[in-house]
């Protein structure tokens, strides 16, 4: 792990804005308003997707992908200017929670000003022609980090923005060279320590399928010596057959209890139901005693968590990245106040140093999952199709207080009933 990683962050809660889609006006200043109520979620970071100019030529959509920027050191007008951007942070800041942006730093639009002025720091194709690496982008082309004064010109854009914000979420982050971000890491550091690092690292077969054709593609493991956190990609392709009802939970579980005993100790992955990326987790999750046990799962896996500005209110409709598009609130669902409720509970009960283990009855769907502390022994119980019945629980016999729900239940011969709400019980040591 990256040596000065805050553990802290373990407990905390990433949520993530599309400035775009949040509001109907889509710009900087509209998000202010509802910055009381994203923090009243417990929220700790806000991570705004990015911020900076689009480009127009081969853009999807009528108004283009966010993530093929134009510019890393400026913001994109339709949101408003620097200064408002700035104002948007001290009204975070002012609220005791923090700021990270999007940085892509695989590639820019093709009409990038870096690519005017700097035609020499991107991969060319065969034909000669600037192009992809990897992956079906048409609408951007990759840069080449075989050119030392590529790194320079990058690694002062960080530090530029590190004077501003508090951390950077940075896209397909194992497609640019681990030595990078490590150069990167320790620039930064100069300008703000307290600097958080966010890898989104690949799907696992989009990693592997990478290398096989020959090009560079970091390794989870070998991340975390530069990130503090990172997506749990790893096994995404597993939870999203699981979704699908293509794989059992236990297949899911196994893979949380591998990634707990592969990676360093003090290992942070982000955890989400949901993102820009991926679908709604209310799309595949319609019912919402179901959802609540999903949600209050997320809660309870080893990791920063994340919320996708949406999820609040069940949204099952993701935004696209291309239109205008705005959350809708209107859904009729609300757990907001669950969400508030398994936060506090994360923050009690919860630390970075806590060891996992999970397992599944699969026939019903149920997951137990147990965190081990210094001072306390948490078991989850999730019942992912809201089912009643009789669960074994890794408990001593005896009354236990839900931490969800507060009311109160037995546990007798190694076994509790679950009415199809989720179960949290502690076990003070």
């Amino acid at each position: 792990m990256a040596r000065d990683t805050d553990r802290s962050l373990q407990t905390q809660l990433i949520y993530s804005v599309y400035v775009r889609s949040h509001t109907p006006e889509g710009t900087f200043a509209a998000v202010i308003p509802d910055l009381d109520r994203i923090r009243a979620l417990g929220t700790d970071i806000i991570w705004f997707m990015p911020i900076h100019p689009i480009g127009v030529e081969g853009k999807k959509g009528s108004l283009g992908c966010p993530y093929a920027n134009r510019d890393y050191r400026s913001v994109n007008p339709a949101y408003g200017t620097l200064d408002d951007f700035r104002r948007l942070v001290d009204e975070i800041h002012s609220r005791g929670m923090k700021v990270m942006i999007d940085v892509v730093y695989n590639h820019t639009s093709p009409d990038s000003n870096l690519y005017r002025e700097h035609p020499e720091f991107f991969y060319h194709g065969p034909d000669g022609k600037p192009g992809n690496r990897y992956g079906d982008w048409a609408d951007v082309i990759d840069l080449d980090y075989s050119v030392p004064a590529l790194w320079d010109y990058q690694i002062e854009s960080l530090c530029f923005w590190a004077g501003i914000v508090d951390g950077f979420r940075c896209d397909v982050a194992s497609l640019v060279p681990l030595a990078f971000w490590k150069r990167a890491r320790t620039a930064v550091k100069q300008v703000n320590p307290a600097c958080i690092w966010l890898a989104e690292t690949v799907h696992l077969r989009f990693g592997c399928e990478a290398r096989r054709l020959g090009f560079d593609a970091m390794r989870d493991t070998d991340g975390f010596e530069a990130f503090d956190l990172e997506y749990d990609y790893d096994i995404r392709e597993v939870f999203d057959k699981l979704l699908q009802k293509k794989v059992p939970l236990s297949h899911w579980t196994d893979m949380l209890n591998l990634q707990e005993a592969l990676y360093p100790a003090n290992y942070n992955k982000m955890r989400c139901l949901e993102n820009h990326d991926q679908p709604r987790i209310a799309s595949f999750v319609p019912d919402m005693e179901a959802l609540v046990n999903w949600t209050a799962m997320l809660y309870f896996l080893k990791g920063t968590t994340l919320l996708y500005a949406g999820q609040e209110w069940a949204d099952p409709h993701r935004p696209s990245l291309f239109e205008k598009e705005t959350v809708n609130r209107e859904t009729g669902y609300n757990l907001t106040p669950l969400m508030k409720k398994l936060k506090a509970a994360k923050e009690e009960l919860f630390t970075g140093e806590d060891s996992f283990w999970a397992r599944a009855d699969d026939g019903r769907c149920v997951a137990v999952m147990e965190r081990f502390g210094k001072e306390r022994h948490c078991v989850g119980i999730f019942s992912l199709r809201a089912e009643i019945g009789s669960v074994e629980v890794p408990l001593p016999d005896g009354e236990y207080e839900n931490r969800i729900g507060g009311n109160l239940v037995r546990v007798e011969g190694g076994r509790v009933f679950c009415d199809g709400t989720p179960l949290l019980l502690v076990e003070e040591r």
